[in-house]
């Protein structure tokens, strides 16, 4: 199985960290963040990995080769404008259409910390041969993802807004995104936006169309959004009392 990680946004909300490097080489407990993702996907056997990167491109590209890639092979994505989840995702969408395959695969955020379990949610993108699988909670957020009954994404809404809804069901419910996907690599053909473009979007756009965007629930699990220094600073503190481990 193979794996994308994106890393390429300017950090503006981990500044001053952010100031001489990019987000995904600040820091938790002597472990930067690209390294702290690369070891999860490498712990459930992902040893292909595509890295997008624009700000301090070259930094990252060097730690990599300073550190042998960690032992797997790991493709770099260049991005020179910024082009969001959805238009990074699809620059290195060959990666994943390079070979005859249907082996879904997995994008991760890497300023998002976790001990989601990737192996079941993998397990469960299968079971349901979803198009894409969200790991997803129930916790405070900005923006919500609107699942129906069956956990199929049918709309979304900015906390205190009206929801968007992609189509009529009998109930929602509203749950924060976690940053983490497992996508088959049928989603590239009809990704039909070009440019800069967000992921979400597309994802209503084609459940819109019927195509199945599941929900994985991730209610148990560790999660925390490290896009800022003081949400750094608390993960630190987690890893030394034992709650999360690196």
């Amino acid at each position: 199985m193979r794996a994308m990680i994106l890393a390429a946004g300017l950090g503006t909300r981990l500044r001053p960290l952010t100031n001489d490097r990019p987000k995904a080489l600040v820091e938790v407990c002597g472990r930067t963040l690209l390294e702290i993702t690369l070891r999860r996907l490498a712990s459930v056997g992902i040893s292909e990995v595509i890295v997008n990167v624009h700000h301090f491109a070259d930094l990252v590209i060097d730690y990599l080769e300073r550190n042998k890639n960690f032992g797997m092979r790991i493709a770099i994505s260049r991005e020179d404008i910024l082009l969001d989840t959805g238009g990074g995702l699809k620059k290195a969408g060959w990666f994943f259409l390079e070979q005859d395959s249907n082996e879904p695969f997995l994008l991760h955020n890497v300023d998002v910390i976790s001990n989601i379990d990737l192996e079941k949610m993998m397990e469960s993108h299968r079971e349901t041969q979803a198009l894409a699988t969200l790991a997803v909670q129930n916790r405070e957020t900005s923006r919500y993802l609107l699942f129906d009954e069956q956990d199929h994404l049918c709309g979304r809404q900015v906390r205190g807004g009206t929801p968007e809804i992609i189509y009529q069901t009998r109930q929602t419910q509203a749950l924060a995104f976690s940053g983490i996907h497992v996508i088959s690599p049928q989603l590239l053909t009809p990704l039909a936006e070009e440019g800069i473009f967000s992921i979400i979007p597309s994802y209503l756009r084609l459940a819109g169309e019927g195509a199945k965007i599941t929900a994985f629930r991730a209610d148990s699990y560790y999660w925390r959004d490290l896009g800022k220094p003081e949400n750094i600073q608390q993960t630190g503190e987690d890893v030394r009392s034992g709650i999360i481990s690196l």
